[in-house]
């Protein structure tokens, strides 16, 4: 039996029990739409900060897609999901594909319990085991902004899953598991920047669902942001910041987080950089409470297994050597000339080279990264080509071992033209 279908029957042995008692929800009753101009302003003004905050639009827009239409696929261990349809839309039969017709108690149900308006159970993509954790008020200030937001007449593709996973009742056994639903009470022992940090990590921001492993039936594992796997991209444990070539402290994450660099740790990349695009509209001080509860979590890293390291082949070194001489030493070099002014940390500190997998760095020389104006930092502009149409698989795995052991000095990784091939063909 293959995996995925291993795991299709463990979600249908765990959900039974479940859906039994809890799997049917009633509907709430559809609403007008309520005009733009009707909506409390000073409500949707602060709704603007909580969707940034949530990162709502970047799950709910689709590539080159109207922000917030949905449509944006969503590649799970479990099949494909496309994100639904938040604007205000709402058809000529009030049928809209959209949540135009939701009232604000059918909207704050889907957020704290997972639960759409007609009753169907979401599934936890939707990071409502997160939301839960929002106030009254937050959750009716994010719904004021989406109801003022253009409504679109756009419906996502059908979602990919095997046939057992499509039957939603089964989702209220993974509920029982894992949802806790209500908002989250401040420690009365810690001051407001750091219970304000944990409610924006542990509640709006999710920070657990990328950060954490899933295990076999998609819950997130424990410890809690211990590090995971999104599209490809390695998302690093949140709890060892202090084990890196240049150890992270609060300054250097609250930046990375409203701007997406720090000039010790590198930019981000992968699914990392909208979020930051996101933050990057939210006052400073909801960066600083972030990292200031963040820098709290810290422990020691993990001993690693004794296995002796890897030797580094001469030849693929010396073949890596010329790649990186060809392609990137006129940026990365000593002595960076010509093309676009940027700023860049040294690439013995980038996170995507010191981690312990290559996947990062891999998708970077495939994908490159889109050119960044500094935003609001007064920063050079940053930008990578992507060379996944320049460069074989032999190639990356070259460049990859050149940048890893005679920049960063740090053991090569095994199997690195495998997993190039991999993510190449994944992101096909």
């Amino acid at each position: 039996m293959n995996r995925k279908w291993t795991i299709a029957l463990t979600v249908v042995v765990v959900g039974v029990a479940g859906a039994l008692a809890f799997a049917w929800q009633p509907a709430i009753a559809p609403v007008a739409p309520v005009a733009s101009a009707m909506l409390d302003q000073g409500a949707v003004a602060r709704g603007a900060r909580i969707v940034a905050l949530g990162d709502c639009m970047v799950c709910h827009t689709s590539k080159d897609g109207t922000p917030f239409a949905g449509g944006r696929a969503l590649r799970t261990p479990f099949g494909t999901l496309y994100t639904t349809n938040i604007t205000p839309h709402v058809d000529a039969n009030g049928e809209g594909n959209g949540i135009g017709d939701w009232s604000l108690a059918a909207f704050t149900r889907a957020v704290r319990q997972g639960v759409a308006r007609d009753g169907h159970l979401l599934y936890p993509a939707f990071p409502y085991i997160h939301y839960t954790k929002m106030t009254d008020a937050d959750i009716a200030d994010a719904y004021a902004f989406l109801m003022s937001r253009e409504a679109v007449d756009a419906k996502p593709p059908a979602n990919d899953l095997p046939l057992p996973l499509r039957f939603r009742p089964l989702l209220a056994g993974w509920n029982l598991l894992y949802l806790r639903s209500g908002a989250q009470a401040d420690d009365a022992s810690q001051d407001a920047t750091w219970n304000r940090g944990r409610y924006l990590v542990n509640g709006l921001g999710h920070c657990a669902s990328c950060h954490s492993s899933l295990n076999p039936i998609g819950g997130e594992g424990s410890p809690a942001f211990g590090g995971g796997n999104v599209d490809g991209w390695d998302a690093p444990a949140l709890t060892t910041l202090l084990d890196r070539p240049t150890p992270w402290n609060q300054q250097q994450l609250a930046l990375y987080l409203r701007h997406g660099y720090s000039p010790e740790h590198g930019a981000a990349g992968g699914p990392m950089a909208p979020v930051t695009h996101s933050l990057a509209s939210v006052p400073q001080e909801d960066a600083q409470a972030m990292a200031r509860y963040l820098m709290t979590l810290q422990t020691a890293a993990p001993p690693k297994p004794g296995a002796p390291a890897l030797q580094a082949d001469s030849g693929q070194l010396k073949l890596g050597a010329t790649l990186f001489a060809g392609a990137c030493a006129t940026c990365h070099g000593a002595a960076p000339a010509g093309g676009l002014p940027s700023a860049r940390s040294p690439l013995a500190l980038a996170t995507a080279v010191a981690g312990e997998r290559p996947d990062n760095l891999i998708q970077v020389l495939l994908e490159g990264m889109p050119l960044e104006t500094g935003r609001s930092t007064g920063q050079a502009s940053r930008y990578m080509p992507p060379f996944a149409s320049a460069l074989t698989d032999a190639q990356i795995a070259a460049l990859a071992a050149y940048i890893r052991v005679d920049i960063a000095k740090r053991p090569v990784w095994p199997d690195v033209e495998k997993r190039a091939a991999a993510l190449r063909k994944a992101a096909m």
